[in-house]
């Protein structure tokens, strides 16, 4: 879910005109000119395509293990990991990419910590009517934008409802770009993801299983540690938030699917 919330947080900058999606990400550690690094841009990152050869798994050896449990700061040591392929090649799911685009988000905003905080709070939170969201920052000072976002269920469903009218608070401030959802939902190579949710569009097989079981094409979703989730179906004004401790494989999603469904047909 932490990467839903960077997401949005990207959003706002590139509605201000601060950041472009397709701009390169060109961190301090890549001076080299020659570096295939340098090509990756702030969209490879939020689409998880940038090509880095830093593998999310479940084991304590993995890279993104090591990232987040050893090393204070995360952005630095993924940026250090070596290109397996150019950028927009493949989509591969890692956490690393999301930190990489934190730190440039939060070196944009300013102030470290606080000044993010506070940009979060006046940008975000409180024009949806969140209230006390917990985000968590490494030992350099950079947002933790994979993980680690602590809000309450009820927040949780405000940021759903940002996405369900394409970033329009209740006031009617536009927050994030138009458009934002559309291209937050778009699926990257076909993959089940988009740009910081997962989605539906597509053709990938886990997409396809969702349709079936009655969640509609254009529905995308944040997810979660073991389950927690916010659901989105535009086409049906429906946003659901879960929260659960769910076991493997599946995390309770059979059981989400057909909530889905249900509340659907309910409501038609």
């Amino acid at each position: 879910v932490a990467k839903s919330f960077t997401n949005a947080l990207f959003g706002i900058l590139v509605r201000e005109g601060k950041l472009r999606v397709d701009e390169p990400l060109n961190p301090p550690e890549w001076k080299d000119k020659h570096d295939p690094r340098r090509a990756i841009t702030l969209e490879d990152l939020m689409r998880m395509r940038s090509g880095l050869a830093v593998e999310e798994a479940e084991s304590a050896s993995s890279p993104v293990a090591k990232m987040e449990f050893l090393h204070g700061d995360m952005a630095g040591f993924a940026a250090a990991q070596p290109a397996k392929e150019p950028p927009g090649r493949s989509f591969e799911y890692t956490s690393a990419d999301t930190v990489l685009l934190s730190r440039r988000i939060g070196s944009v905003v300013g102030g470290g910590p606080a000044g993010l905080r506070e940009f979060a709070r006046r940008e975000l939170f409180g024009p949806l009517g969140m209230g006390e969201v917990t985000m968590e920052f490494d030992g350099a000072g950079t947002f933790v934008g994979s993980t680690y976002v602590y809000a309450s269920a009820r927040d949780y469903a405000r940021l759903g409802w940002l996405y369900l009218r394409d970033g329009v608070a209740p006031d009617g401030k536009r927050v994030l770009p138009e458009g934002w959802k559309d291209w937050s939902r778009r699926s990257t190579l076909d993959s089940p993801y988009g740009a910081g949710f997962w989605t539906n569009d597509g053709r990938s097989e886990e997409a396809k299983w969702r349709i079936d079981s009655g969640y509609p094409k254009d529905g995308f979703y944040a997810s979660g540690t073991m389950g927690q989730r916010i659901y989105v179906v535009p086409s049906a004004g429906l946003v659901i938030t879960r929260f659960g401790y769910s076991a493997p494989p599946y995390y309770g999603m059979r059981d989400d699917l057909a909530l889905i469904k249900a509340a659907i047909e309910a409501y038609r």
